[in-house]
């Protein structure tokens, strides 16, 4: 009881304590059809460069180590290589600690068939015992003459599964790749925060036991000897209120500038960087 009414620890304790909390590691896993984009936008954010040509049969992972908010974290990014439906899944469904699936604007048949992967990671979800970020991600925007999904689908689709939903463009626009990338390391350590909540606990409180005297008089007057009963303590079990009913206090500190490494990248094999 004492510990629970002691003086709170200083914010660089506490901070220092969150850090310790977060990932060190991220696990992506690159989601869709064939043609949709999914190695260009691995590549596109890894190198900053975009493929003009690679093999649409090779699946492997890579590494980087990135700096998100301030914080080091070693993102790991698995390209897939599904031809056009689902296969193996649990390959990536154990693995990954958030998902993007691919689809690419121009081509609806790409679409449609990234609802599958849709299905089968809400599936997963609904019976992991973690919550796990999901991106929908529109590729090719620079193709935006040739569009044949609208944006708004796109939404719907999303909106459809709670997930995130992004476009871009793996050629173009390197900053909005890796805002996907980075916030999918925000939503991982958002999820790991909501679930560090502190266990319910119980507080014992005992209530004083009632002495039940009968009066000396009307005792005397009945030739009984005085006696006193003693009832047995009885114990009320409180149960403090869990996370989701208490009031959330936010402490805002200061976090410890890091100084950014510069990242690492295991070889890109099979891949034409122009």
């Amino acid at each position: 009881m004492s510990s629970m009414f002691s003086k709170p620890r200083s914010a660089a304790c506490a901070n220092e304590r969150r850090l310790h909390t977060l990932p060190q590691e991220c696990n992506v896993a690159i989601l869709g059809c064939q043609g949709s984009g999914k190695s260009a936008l691995t590549v596109k954010f890894l190198t900053k460069r975009f493929i003009s040509e690679y093999d649409p049969n090779l699946e492997d992972t890579y590494a980087s180590e990135e700096v998100v908010d301030q914080q080091p974290v070693l993102l790991k990014v698995m390209d897939t290589a599904d031809q056009d439906a689902p296969v193996s899944c649990e390959r990536y469904l154990n693995w990954a600690s958030a998902f993007m699936v691919v689809y690419s604007i121009d081509n609806r048949k790409s679409f449609e068939g990234c609802q599958q992967y849709l299905d089968i990671v809400a599936f997963h979800l609904k019976n992991a015992q973690h919550e796990s970020p999901v991106f929908l991600v529109g590729n090719k925007l620079d193709m935006e003459q040739y569009r044949q999904v609208t944006k708004g689908e796109g939404m719907s689709l999303a909106a459809k599964y709670g997930f995130f939903f992004y476009e871009v463009s793996a050629c173009q626009d390197f900053e909005s790749v890796q805002r996907i990338f980075h916030e999918a390391v925000r939503e991982v350590r958002r999820e790991l925060e909501r679930h560090m909540a502190v266990r319910p606990l119980f507080i014992l409180e005992e209530k004083p036991s009632l002495h039940l005297v009968p009066p000396a008089t009307v005792a005397s007057k009945h030739g009984l000897a005085s006696c006193t009963c003693n009832t047995l303590s009885t114990v009320n079990y409180k149960e403090i209120p869990s996370m989701a009913q208490a009031k959330l206090v936010t402490v805002k500190s200061s976090r410890a500038q890091s100084k950014r490494k510069a990242p690492t990248l295991t070889l890109l094999k099979g891949f034409k960087i122009f």
